[in-house]
């Protein structure tokens, strides 16, 4: 048995057994506005991390700063443009109304190289989510089945029956048009509807015989504090060419919006333990050239830095997953 396919093959039953669901019979996709678990409240409050995340490793999260290309044939979308428009108004609204209260708490993800040392004490942001309650993904068969494209929208709320102007009609549109943006320079992207699709993009960027495993953020004890100062135990360097970051995507079925940069970045697996008994084992990155990107990014704001002047990392959130080569 080759080096490290045993640990793989027991992290890959991992993520079966939370991303796929359990029952033998039919299985029922979430399909009421109760059922869906991602609402634009939750998406807002939960999602800034996410969001910031995005931005900072080369993904323009605004769905509306680029135009999305669709086809003509067979285009059912909305023409209603002008109620488009005010959902976005509103949702920008609800945005900057609790922008200020909950901001200041997700971003402490941010950190520099410096801070990555034994015996560092910084406040640290870990969200926690019951997995049993989040979507869960389609197998390929299901997923081609059902249309991924905001030309379609309107039919695929009729099919989940969400009302149209519901938070999970907007969390769905948000989902599909960030899919749809167009790749960054140096950029490969992807939305995974399912687990098979998720392992032929890894295959596609590593290669078709390729070994890889997944790293994720790992809550290691039972504290309920999200927000605690940690001291840093152990720091690990994970040395590799290129890595794959998955994001989970508010949508009724497991949506993982999936990308690799060319960037010069470092990669760690960090230990940390909480001042109220919280354990964490983190995923982190650092990006290490950012003279090119936005001087408004809060990561400079929060880090107090400048465009150029320092490399930037954050820690991935706990739902994320990181695929990374075994050599």
């Amino acid at each position: 048995m080759r080096p490290g396919f045993a640990s793989w093959s027991f992290i890959l039953c991992i993520l079966l057994v939370f991303l796929i669901p359990q029952d033998t019979g039919a299985r029922k996709i979430a399909t009421t506005e109760k059922e869906v678990s991602h609402d634009l409240q939750k998406l807002v409050l939960e999602g800034l991390a996410l969001d910031n995340i995005l931005q900072l490793e080369g993904a323009d999260v605004e769905i509306n700063n680029k135009h999305v290309k669709q086809d003509d044939d067979g285009d059912d979308s909305d023409d209603e443009d002008d109620d488009d428009d005010d959902d976005d108004d509103e949702q920008k609204k609800i945005i900057r109304k609790n922008l200020h209260k909950h901001m200041d708490i997700e971003l402490n993800v941010f950190f520099t190289p410096s801070d990555l040392k034994v015996g560092k004490i910084m406040p640290i942001y870990f969200s926690k989510k019951n997995s049993s309650t989040s979507p869960k993904f389609l197998t390929r068969e299901e997923a081609s089945q059902i249309p991924f494209s905001s030309k379609h929208l309107k039919s695929l709320l009729k099919f989940f029956s969400i009302p149209k102007h519901s938070p999970q009609a907007k969390a769905m549109k948000y989902t599909l048009k960030n899919c749809e943006l167009e790749s960054m320079e140096g950029e490969t992207k992807f939305c995974a509807t399912s687990l098979e699709s998720l392992l032929d993009f890894a295959h596609y960027l590593f290669g078709s015989n390729a070994k890889f495993k997944p790293l994720t953020t790992v809550h290691l004890s039972n504290s309920t504090a999200i927000l605690q100062n940690y001291t840093i135990s152990q720091v690990e360097v994970i040395s590799v060419p290129n890595i794959i970051g998955c994001h989970p995507m508010p949508y009724p079925y497991a949506v993982f919006y999936c990308h690799s940069q060319q960037s010069d970045t470092n990669m760690y697996e960090v230990l940390v333990e909480g001042e109220n008994g919280g354990r964490v084992k983190a995923a982190a990155i650092c990006h290490m050239d950012t003279s090119k990107w936005d001087k408004d990014h809060v990561s400079f704001r929060v880090l107090k830095v400048e465009p150029g002047t320092s490399p930037v990392c954050h820690f991935f959130p706990p739902d994320n997953l990181v695929w990374v080569p075994l050599t």
